[in-house]
Formats: C-alpha cells, sequence, structure tokens
C-alpha cells in the first residue's frame, strides 16, 4: 500500500515537472514571438519592420510615430491640441511635425511621449507642448485618468516583457502578423494626425440643445480640488527640457478655451489657474530658445460658440488659426537663433 502510495506520489510530481516545464516553454516561445513580430514597432526588434503604421489607437501608434527619423519636430499634448495639423505645421516652418497628441492624457503620459521622442531624437528641430488644466494638479504622481501603455515606452526589458504578456497584447500580435503577411496593408496616417470633428458631429455637439447650452456653463468660482498648488508637472516639464539643445525651438500652448468655461476675473479660481500657468511658464524660461502662445484666456476669437463643440473642443477654423499663429512664433524662434538650420 505504501510502495503505491510512493509510486502516486512521484508520478504526480513528474506531471508537474513536466506541465511547468511545457508552460514555461510556452510563455517563452511566445515571448521570442512577440519580441520579433514586435506588435506596435517599437523598434526593438527590426525583423518585420516594414514601414508604416498599422491602424491603431493613438497611445499605441506613437511608439512606431515617436522614434520615425523623418520628423524632426513634434507636437505634445492631448485632444486639446489634436487638431492642430502637423502638416500645415509643417509647411509654416519647414520643419517636419508629428502629432504625439492622445486623447484622454495628462502631463504624466505626455511626458512619457515626450522621453520617447527625445530618445530617439535627441536634438530635434522644434518642439511643441500644449498644457492644459491637467497640468494643474498638485498629485506628484501625476496620476492618469484612462489606461495608458507605460510599459510600451519603457526603457527596460523587464517592463516590456511584462507588458507583452498581456492578452489583448497577444491579440496584437497575431494581428500584427495578419497585418504583414497582406499584400496591401492599410495605413494610418504617418504623421499621426487624427481629424476628430466627424466623430463630434454625429455625436450632435453642433446642434443639439442639450449640448450647447451645456457649452454655455460657467465654472464654479473656487478652483477644483487638488488644483490649487504646488504644480509638480512643472518641475517635470523643467527636467525633461534640460536633455535638449539649448538651440532647440521649444513652444508652450495653453490651448483655446470657450470664453464662457473661463474662470471669472479676481475669482480664486483664477488666481489658482494663473498660478499654474505661472509655474509652467517658469520651467519653460530654463530653456533659452523658448516662447509661449497663451489661448486660454479672453480673447475675440473664443467668444463664437460656433467654433466649439464642447468649451474644451474647437473646430477647424480656430484650429487653423491657431496653428498660424504656432508656426509664426516658432519662426521667430528660429530666426532669432546664432545657428540656424
Amino acid at each position: 500500500m505504501e510502495t503505491a502510495h510512493i509510486a502516486q506520489t512521484r508520478s504526480w510530481r513528474r506531471f508537474a515537472t513536466v506541465f511547468a516545464a511545457t508552460a514555461a516553454g510556452l510563455v517563452a516561445a511566445y515571448l521570442a514571438l512577440a519580441v520579433v513580430v514586435d506588435p506596435y514597432d517599437s523598434g526593438r526588434s527590426r525583423l518585420l519592420s516594414v514601414g508604416g503604421v498599422r491602424p491603431q489607437g493613438p497611445r499605441t501608434a506613437a511608439a512606431s510615430r515617436g522614434r520615425n527619423p523623418a520628423f524632426t519636430g513634434a507636437i505634445i499634448g492631448n485632444s486639446h491640441i489634436q487638431l492642430v495639423e502637423p502638416a500645415r505645421l509643417g509647411a509654416l516652418t519647414g520643419i517636419p511635425f508629428v502629432q504625439l497628441s492622445v486623447p484622454a492624457t495628462g502631463p504624466g503620459e505626455q511626458f512619457v511621449l515626450l522621453d520617447w521622442y527625445l530618445r530617439h531624437h535627441p536634438a530635434p528641430r522644434a518642439l511643441v507642448v500644449a498644457a492644459d488644466e491637467y497640468w494643474c494638479t498638485n498629485d506628484p504622481a501625476l496620476p492618469n485618468a484612462k489606461p495608458f501603455p507605460f510599459w510600451l515606452f519603457s526603457d527596460g526589458a523587464p517592463a516590456y516583457l511584462r507588458g507583452l504578456m498581456r492578452f489583448s497584447v497577444a491579440q496584437e500580435v497575431i494581428g500584427r502578423i495578419g497585418w504583414l503577411l497582406r499584400a496591401r496593408r492599410p495605413l494610418a496616417p504617418a504623421d499621426g494626425w487624427w481629424d476628430y470633428e466627424p466623430d463630434y458631429l454625429r455625436q450632435g455637439y453642433a446642434d443639439d440643445p442639450r449640448l450647447v447650452a451645456d457649452r454655455d456653463r460657467r465654472p464654479p468660482e473656487t478652483p477644483d480640488p487638488g488644483r490649487a498648488g504646488p504644480f509638480p508637472a512643472a518641475d517635470r516639464f523643467a527636467a525633461l527640457l534640460a536633455r535638449l539643445p539649448s538651440a532647440t525651438p521649444v513652444l508652450l500652448v495653453f490651448p483655446p478655451l470657450y470664453a464662457p468655461g473661463l474662470p471669472r476675473p479676481g475669482s480664486p479660481r483664477e488666481a489658482a489657474e494663473q498660478a499654474c500657468k505661472d509655474a509652467v511658464r517658469r520651467a519653460l524660461a530654463s530653456h533659452p530658445a523658448s516662447a509661449v502662445l497663451d489661448w486660454r484666456r479672453d480673447r475675440p476669437d473664443l467668444h463664437d460658440s460656433a467654433q466649439f463643440f464642447d468649451q474644451t473642443h474647437y473646430r477647424h477654423p480656430l484650429a487653423r488659426q491657431l496653428t498660424d499663429e504656432m508656426g509664426a512664433s516658432l519662426r521667430r524662434l528660429i530666426q532669432s537663433r546664432p545657428n540656424q538650420d
């Protein structure tokens, strides 16, 4: 009886060992395949890199776009700067820009994308960084409200390999293999421009009475919780700017806000917002070739309700006007440098 029990125990141990070894082998084989396939074209493996961005969301597409050597200028932000067309800005400045703006992100994610871009472009010809109300958090963790693939932009192999173990990523590995095997591969815009106007129009933001009324609401007199300072995003911004060559033009943009959404002059909310903007301006001032374009203030352009979908998302005419002013500011910075391109 005892002998049979010992034999059974040994049999289970052999089974467990074989099972564990098989599972480990399958995981290792998957990871090897995933690394070679490089599902988001991050450049960590060039074996199957064929150029072009496979259609996908901007969060993951930024891994490919941000390392593209053709784009020597970048736009960093979220949907509040998304409608700025990089081709138009490039035509105005002579610098090929890539849109690395990702909707529903704050400074934490945006600094990760800026770091990724600078790792692949240590001496860019120009940078545009959009700072909005999300930069005004006093939380040093700069928390993100929506999921973001931090692992994809990690500079360490362990974090990247752990990220590859996600089920959704495994699906992308299979998807990229299928995409690579197609004779005619569908491509996303290389420069990352994404026109959100059709989406907002389909949802009725242009003429739905309820949405139009919501657009005209006034903000409270007091600042939102956690947004009265200090502002750690400004310190992180200054640290990233320190990596740039002193001659690289950097344009800081405070994106447009529909006039009713501006804080009342003299209110505690206005004081808190101004303190935040001042902190970001001081961070920018640490970089010699820099300028600020402030559209988050009262100006005639921002009183036309027809130019906005909501208080922070504007339409093409305003986006083109903003882009033209951005181009003029960048040209002045370029022309003022001792050593021009």
